[in-house]
């Protein structure tokens, strides 16, 4: 089988490989859909704070399953599945209070260790989630990045009736405020300096759409909120000047929640951060549950991801991807790969 590897900055190399054996408690899958994110990206221009090269990528997935071992009670070869990409230690304070999404030693499919990214993957039957039938594949790899908005969602008690702002309307973004909504905010402004997405946002049903190239973010989130502001920020970039945004417009006591992932340190005004009293709050990566709730959130139309998907490409066509994606940035949102 073919198996994908960036090789090095900008570079993506295809192997020959035999197709992976598995044991008892595994299964072998056919992937047939890997959806590229902003942290592919970070990885293939070499800025990813903690990928070296040379790394397999692939974390959002969907496949069948076409083999099992003879301990796999769970699953059956024609499963439609998807992947939760983290190998865990399952000893460290963490996996042990059942935080494995921070396993001390945490490596994730596609960064720290071999992704999905390959004609078929081997792995156990604790990693897999069962798709619904009637799920297409493109849906199913989109579990994963519902998964990172419900999992930042769940960093707050209860969203119900709350008035939220997103910063960023790429893919996590847009994803973050629809489940915002599908889940009881009252409303949700979602800012960027791209119209296309922002179109989309609306497309999608998001309340407000702000381009904070041509308006003040501090006024509009007034216009739509009043004078008590949001009560909630997500800043969905990894930008220094968006994390910026965020603490600059927060209402004093208010929760910020950091989903974008940040390929440079960036420099944040604590005096602002102490005097308001705010609260940072990172968010790394999901458990089962979160990809429960995406399932349930995508099968049920309450998200909407077709609309996000924008582009498909052939598995030998990934390097054109990434370029693709480069040289479209106005008009891309989520580049799919079709491996069957």
């Amino acid at each position: 089988m073919k198996q994908q590897i960036v090789t090095s900055t900008r570079k993506i190399e295809f192997r020959e490989i035999s197709i992976p054996e598995y044991k008892e408690n595994e299964v072998l899958i056919k992937i047939m859909r890997i959806g590229i994110c902003g942290s592919d990206i970070h990885v293939f221009y070499g800025k990813h704070p903690s990928t070296p090269f040379p790394v397999t990528q692939g974390h959002e997935v969907s496949g069948e399953i076409i083999e099992i071992g003879n301990k796999v009670d769970k699953f059956k070869p024609g499963d439609k599945v998807t992947i939760q990409p983290q190998v865990v230690c399952g000893k460290c304070f963490s996996c042990l209070k059942g935080n494995y999404h921070i396993c001390e030693n945490l490596k994730v499919m596609g960064f720290q260790t071999t992704g999905t990214a390959s004609e078929y993957f081997v792995t156990s039957e604790d990693l897999l989630i069962k798709l619904p039938d009637k799920m297409t594949f493109d849906q199913g790899a989109m579990v994963e990045p519902v998964a990172v908005a419900c999992s930042a969602l769940r960093k707050v008690d209860n969203i119900k009736d709350m008035k939220i702002v997103i910063i960023g309307g790429g893919p996590i973004g847009n994803l973050t405020a629809q489940a915002a909504k599908a889940m009881g905010a009252e409303s949700v402004l979602i800012t960027e300096i791209n119209d296309f997405r922002l179109k989309l946002a609306k497309k999608v049903g998001i309340d407000y759409t702000v381009n904070t190239r041509d308006k003040n973010l501090s006024e509009e989130i007034t216009k739509a909120f009043g004078l008590d502001k949001a009560d909630l920020i997500i800043e969905c970039v990894g930008f220094e000047n968006t994390v910026e945004e965020a603490i600059s417009n927060a209402r004093k006591g208010t929760d910020i929640i950091l989903v974008g992932v940040f390929g440079e340190t960036p420099k944040v005004d604590l005096n602002l951060v102490q005097n308001h009293e705010l609260r940072l709050i990172g968010t790394l990566m999901y458990k089962k549950e979160d990809y429960l709730k995406a399932i349930d959130l995508i099968q049920s139309e309450r998200i909407l991801v077709e609309p996000l998907i924008t582009n498909h490409f052939s598995f030998l066509d990934y390097e054109k991807a990434y370029d693709f994606i480069e040289k479209n940035k106005e008009k891309v949102m989520k580049v799919m790969i079709d491996v069957n």
